[in-house]
């Protein structure tokens, strides 16, 4: 085919009743027979809310043929996978554009919804879609490819704590149009942290970035993960064989590679040349982190559980195998052996 080119609170709500138009507002959707949209998607699609995104800036949106959407939760591995599919869109380092404003996110109300609609028509080429939305909160079209990416969820809250403390709230308060907060006393440790996170009770509507949440949204997606353009993907296993993920991606994807550009483009999508090209490839176009290098932390697995005990780690998967299925577990934790503190 030729292209034309944390501690996050969340409401939910239908989509529709909010945005006042109907699930086939979208232009790409609206010449398909409803009924047959209506077997792909909620009806209305959940809506997903917080102070800094909204899912309902997916209303309206026109899907074009070969759409690509990396749907995640936060610091599961989005900004390396919107990485992978750029560099196999494009197959070379160089990008035309800074990652964010090639692969813009779409529920950040940062951005005004318009702009990154206008962004993403404008652009020639196969487009990338950042979204942080379950895919039951977004218009699944057939012609798009929809990439949902896990990740142990004790990494994920582990980097999720570290982020907390490279953000500027401040700043985005003063973007999203928040009362700034009064300011607080310190943050727990890390270690008093995570046990915090792991036994928070509340409701995934409440706390995406929560472990219910974190649950609910791989959850969503290991459920749909047969249909023909759902694709899961495991960060430890980019950890692990990056160039026998990328191949498989380009092959889901339909993208060809010659051989002789595979080294440069795995090259280029490992954690120290990406680190290394942080001015390029944070997401921060409007300078919400106080330091941009700080984004790439660690790039590997294991943080979470190398500061809790054995009991503790226990305490975990008691919890995590009330939330999800024991064949979502089983993929999702993997090696699930490095030493407890």
């Amino acid at each position: 085919m030729a292209w034309k080119g944390s501690g996050v609170r969340f409401s939910l709500a239908p989509l529709a009743a909010v945005a006042g138009s109907s699930t086939g507002g979208s232009r790409g959707l609206a010449a398909r027979p409803r009924a047959h949209y209506r077997r792909r998607v909620a009806d209305p699609p959940v809506r997903y809310r917080s102070p800094d995104e909204d899912s309902a800036r997916w209303e309206g949106f026109a899907f074009r043929e070969g759409d690509i959407v990396i749907s995640t939760r936060s610091k599961s591995g989005t900004t390396w996978v919107q990485m992978i599919c750029a560099l196999l869109v494009f197959q070379r380092e160089d990008l035309p554009e800074p990652l964010g404003q090639l692969s813009p996110w779409m529920d950040w109300l940062v951005t005004p919804r318009h702009e990154v609609h206008a962004r993403l028509d404008h652009q020639p080429h196969r487009r990338l879609i950042k979204t942080h939305t379950p895919l039951d909160g977004i218009p699944l079209d057939a012609g798009a490819t929809y990439l949902v990416v896990g990740r142990h969820p004790l990494d994920l809250a582990v980097s999720l704590y570290y982020q907390g403390d490279n953000l500027d709230r401040n700043r985005l308060q003063d973007l999203t149009g928040q009362a700034r907060a009064a300011s607080t006393t310190g943050r727990p440790p890390l270690h008093d942290w995570l046990l915090a996170w792991i036994d928070w009770a509340g409701s995934p509507s409440e706390q995406l970035d929560s472990l219910p949440g974190v649950m609910w949204h791989l959850g969503d997606a290991w459920r749909r993960r047969h249909q023909p353009n759902v694709v899961l993907v495991h960060y430890d296993d980019l950890c692990r064989d990056l160039d026998g993920q990328m191949r498989s991606l380009a092959a889901r994807l339909g993208i060809d590679v010659h051989e002789d550009r595979w080294p440069e483009l795995v090259d280029a999508a490992g954690f120290e040349r990406m680190r290394d090209r942080a001015d390029q490839l944070v997401p921060d176009p409007v300078g919400v982190l106080k330091h941009p290098t700080r984004f790439f932390r660690r790039g590997t697995s294991g943080a979470g559980r190398e500061v809790l005990t054995a009991a503790e780690l226990e305490r975990y998967h008691q919890r995590a195998a009330t939330m999800a299925p024991s064949d979502l577990l089983a993929w999702l934790h993997r090696d699930a052996t490095p030493a407890a503190g």
